[in-house]
C-alpha cells in the first residue's frame, strides 16, 4: 500500500496542470520531469552527480518534447520550458569545470568563481520556476475560472524574465564581490573603492542570507500547496473508485 503513494501523489500533483494540451504519454513524461526537477532542488540538501545527469537529460527531452506541435503553448508549458533552459548554466559550469582543469594550477580564482555562480544561478532559478508552477496548481485547483485571466503566456513570460533579470543581478554581486575579495590586499581602506568594498561585502552577506530564507519558505510554501491539493484530489479519487 505505502509503495503506491508516491506514484498516485505526483499523479494528482499533476493532474491539475490541465492548461497544457498533451497526449497522455506526453504528460506523463512532463509529471516524471517536474517530480525529478522537484527532488533534486526541493528535497535534496545539495546536487550529486547522479541527479545532476538525470537532470540534464531530463531537460533536455522536455526541451524537445516542448518544441513538439502537440504541444500548446500555455503559461504551464512557458514555466516548464524556462525551467529546462536553467539547466544548460549547468552544463555551461560542467564545460567550464573540464576546461579549467586542464589548466591545473594555473586556474584564476576569478575563473572558479564564476563555475561557482553558473550553478547558483541554476539552483536559484529553478528554485523560483517550481515554486511557480506549484502555485499555478493551485490556482487552476482551487481558482480555476478566477485566475484564468492571471494564467495567460504573456504573463509566463514576463514572470520567467523578471526571474532571470533578478537572478542575474544576483549572480552580478556575487561575481564583483569575489573580484573585490580577490584584490582586497592591495585595494585602499578608504576612499571610494574602500567604501564600494564595504558596501559590496554587506550587499553580498544579507543576499545570502536574503536567499538561504527564501530557500526555506520556499520548500514550506511547496509542501503546503501539494498537501493542499493532494486532499483536495483524494475526494474525488474515492468517489470515482466508487
Amino acid at each position: 500500500m505505502q509503495k503506491t503513494i508516491p506514484g498516485c501523489f505526483f499523479q494528482q500533483m499533476y493532474s491539475s496542470l490541465t492548461g497544457i494540451s498533451l497526449e497522455r504519454d506526453h504528460m506523463k513524461d512532463l509529471r516524471r520531469y517536474l517530480a525529478l526537477k522537484y527532488i533534486q532542488y526541493l528535497v535534496l540538501s545539495s546536487s550529486n552527480a547522479v541527479s545532476t545527469l538525470l537532470g540534464l537529460l531530463g531537460s533536455t527531452y522536455t526541451m524537445i518534447l516542448l518544441q513538439s506541435a502537440k504541444v500548446s503553448s500555455k503559461s504551464t508549458a512557458v514555466l516548464i520550458s524556462s525551467l529546462a533552459q536553467a539547466d544548460i548554466l549547468v552544463f555551461l559550469s560542467l564545460v567550464s569545470d573540464v576546461v579549467l582543469g586542464s589548466f591545473g594550477a594555473g586556474v584564476s580564482p576569478a575563473a572558479s568563481a564564476l563555475v561557482r555562480i553558473l550553478l547558483t544561478a541554476n539552483a536559484h532559478v529553478s528554485c523560483v520556476l517550481l515554486s511557480c508552477v506549484a502555485f499555478e496548481a493551485y490556482l487552476i485547483t482551487f481558482l480555476p475560472s478566477e485566475s484564468r485571466p492571471l494564467r495567460t503566456v504573456r504573463n509566463a513570460r514576463m514572470i520567467c524574465r523578471v526571474i532571470w533579470t533578478l537572478v542575474a543581478a544576483e549572480c552580478a554581486l556575487f561575481l564583483m564581490d569575489d573580484h573585490l575579495r580577490a584584490s582586497g590586499a592591495s585595494a585602499p581602506s578608504r576612499g571610494p573603492l574602500g567604501l564600494l568594498f564595504q558596501l559590496s561585502s554587506v550587499a553580498t552577506a544579507l543576499l545570502r542570507s536574503l536567499s538561504y530564507i527564501l530557500g526555506i519558505l520556499l520548500r514550506i510554501i511547496n509542501v503546503y500547496i501539494y498537501y493542499k491539493i493532494f486532499f483536495s484530489m483524494s475526494p474525488r479519487s474515492r468517489l470515482k473508485s466508487k
